[in-house]
């Protein structure tokens, strides 16, 4: 090898360049195998010593391999720990910022790494989640976002919000429970010292009916710090995993990776709020500050200001200088009665459970605009709930009449508050499931994502909306900005499967989903994705489990249509088949269109395709990015229908 040589591109089995370095020991390469090739079926390009082809210098290759490499995988064991290289590997890693240490045996790391925790492989078989830890945690450190990769559950999970699915999926769904939340043990740098977290603030008003108003007030003020550009705010799924437990409050920094926490309570009575709160800093466990305020009803906006110009001033000033001063939220109001509707709205909306929720929510939506007929973020809420109603409950004319009186709605949001994130995306929202017209949905959907960088729901509902629409490096960057603000939310996962999967990227999608599960084994229409995926790499048995377990009815039945028909059971295909149209009607004609495509009946697949879009079912929207249609693609028909539907 010439002098040169060590500087060139090492490269892993399958000739990628490699971005994981694997450190072990040559005593453990039966151990360690395995690990490899869970790593490369996730479609990790990875090198180690065993690349070496005959000739090549070891230090050298190894050397630059190291450098070059985006993650440094370390492989502690009785013997590694006393391997001079394996130190030296480590270190290096570790110096760079990008270790991740797994234990082989359950070898505790050696001094001077015992501050990373490691991922025990010691009991580790092809294909647990052992393995998905690892995954998951290495998914974190490429991304950039907190790292933390031992699971355990919480006792409340959060829902998945069924509107999630609409941008695509056809009918949205209502997850069940088994949230996850990381283990303390971070391997990641510290936090940002200019990031922080709210976590939900107590209602102590002895009437849970108020538990609106305390996340509400909690909510606002989490919107109005992360306004300010200098400051970091984790989402609000993640803060909300913390919902009533006690816990340490570095325990939960460290989970959350931020540097403070803010914390509070609300009790509301007589007309009048009184809220606490109180600054943590997140490394200590100390308050930096605290302050209470026992203000009229009238009053609350007032409030919410205050604390976050408080909160502001105790942490941006110290660590930036002055802060800017900040006009309220864009789309607000001033009207107390207005902003209590609108909570409540908002509070019945986020419930998914019904459609009696659904339209309680709307009632409470109508009830602000009441109050208050200027009232943007009202709405926009309005037309969101609209959205959802028309694409769930109902047919015909009276969906058709909901979508535009949501699609007017969201305009008039907009022509209230040009500048919010929200309106705009509730319009982008309206008009790709209501209108089924995605040029139209372009302009908000951008506008919203430019308005809202800091807010992770509008950066995921973007990055999904722009990988259907084919522009996959935007929905990754997205979603990949999303997850960083909300390390904690398996629908992020989830959806950042899901632009892999349109990318046809399936291996990445199979780990990122598995992530997704990882946090959340009941998150609904994951299984279904995992499911895809894997019919897509040509597993059809790990097809059909992962179909098998899937809540929604309407998605584990065209899984199951479409793999029982692999198998060569056409019978129970078509049983299946029968059994999703008999239960869904014409809200299931995208997944029909689907079962039809994936048997190769490419004339039912376009005729159902096409009744989809006459009928208004908002599932025809994710057809374009759909791998399932690629053996129509190339016919005039579906090209007429991708143009109908603004895609061209």
């Amino acid at each position: 090898m010439n002098a040169g040589a060590a500087s060139s591109t090492p490269l892993a089995r399958n000739g990628a360049p490699a971005t994981i370095f694997l450190s072990y020991s040559r005593v453990d390469e039966p151990r360690v195998m395995p690990l490899i090739a869970a790593l490369e079926s996730a479609g990790h390009a990875v090198w180690w010593d065993g690349l070496l082809q005959p000739g090549e210098r070891f230090a050298e290759t190894t050397a630059a391999a190291l450098e070059q490499a985006r993650a440094v995988l370390v492989c502690w064991s009785g013997t590694s720990v006393k391997s001079h290289w394996v130190h030296d590997e480590a270190t290096r890693g570790r110096d760079r910022g990008c270790l991740l240490p797994v234990s082989l045996d359950g070898t505790l790391p050696p001094l001077g790494f015992g501050q990373f925790q490691s991922i025990d492989l010691s009991r580790a078989r092809p294909g647990d989640a052992s393995y998905g830890q690892v995954l998951a945690a290495l998914d974190s450190l490429l991304d950039g976002t907190p790292k933390a990769p031992v699971a355990r559950a919480l006792a409340a999970p959060p829902r998945l919000d069924r509107r999630w699915l609409l941008a695509g999926g056809g009918v949205a769904v209502l997850a069940a429970g088994g949230g996850l939340v990381w283990q303390a043990g971070w391997l990641a740098s510290p936090a940002a010292a200019s990031s922080l977290a709210v976590l939900p603030f107590a209602n102590l008003s002895g009437d849970p009916a108020r538990d609106y108003f305390a996340d509400g007030l909690a909510a606002e003020v989490r919107a109005e710090l992360a306004r300010n550009p200098r400051l970091q705010v984790a989402a609000q799924a993640s803060s909300n995993r913390f919902r009533g437990r006690p816990g340490d409050a570095r325990d939960i920094a460290r989970q959350l990776g931020v540097a403070h926490l803010l914390d509070g309570n609300v009790r509301v009575g007589n007309g009048r709020v009184r809220v606490a709160a109180e600054l943590i800093d997140g490394r200590s466990g100390f308050s930096v500050w605290t302050e209470s305020y026992d203000r009229a009803l009238a009053d609350v906006f007032a409030v919410q200001d205050e604390i976050a110009g408080s909160v502001t001033a105790a942490l941006v000033s110290r660590l930036f200088g002055r802060a800017q001063p900040r006009g309220r939220q864009a789309g607000g109001t001033e009207v107390v009665a207005a902003y209590d509707a609108w909570l409540r709205g908002i509070h019945l909306y986020n419930q998914a459970l019904s459609e009696a929720t659904d339209r309680a929510a709307l009632a409470a939506f109508d009830a602000a605009l009441v109050a208050d007929p200027g009232y943007g973020l009202a709405h926009a809420g309005r037309s969101r709930a609209l959205t959802v109603i028309a694409n769930l409950y109902l047919t015909g004319t009276a969906r058709r009449q909901a979508f535009a009186d949501a699609i007017a709605a969201a305009r008039e949001a907009v022509a209230q508050a040009p500048d919010s994130a929200d309106a705009q995306a509730a319009l982008g929202f309206a008009l790709f499931n209501g209108a089924l017209d995605a040029r139209a949905a372009r302009g908000p959907y951008d506008r919203a994502a430019a308005l809202g960088q800091g807010d992770a729901e509008v950066l995921s509902r973007f990055g999904i909306f722009a990988a259907r629409c084919g522009r996959i490096a935007e929905g990754r960057s997205a979603l990949a900005k999303a997850r960083r603000l909300d390390p904690l939310n398996a629908r992020t996962a989830w959806l950042a499967g899901e632009v892999e999967y349109i990318a046809r990227q399936y291996p990445a999608a199979i780990a990122q989903v598995e992530r997704a599960l990882a946090l959340n084994p009941d998150l609904s229409v994951a299984w279904w994705a995992l499911g895809a995926a894997q019919l897509r790499q040509g597993n059809i048995a790990a097809a059909a489990e992962a179909f098998g377990k899937e809540s929604n009815s309407l998605f584990r039945l065209a899984g199951q249509a479409i793999v029982q028909q692999r198998q060569g059971d056409r019978a129970a295909a078509r049983r299946s088949l029968a059994g999703m149209v008999k239960a869904h009607g014409d809200n299931a004609l995208y997944q029909q269109a689907q079962v039809l495509a994936a048997w190769g009946d490419h004339e039912g697949a376009l005729a159902a395709l096409e009744r989809a879009r006459e009928t208004g079912d908002a599932g025809i929207m994710y057809v374009r990015g759909d791998p399932l249609f690629d053996g129509v693609r190339g016919d005039p028909r579906f090209k007429r229908l991708l143009a109908a539907l603004g895609f061209s």
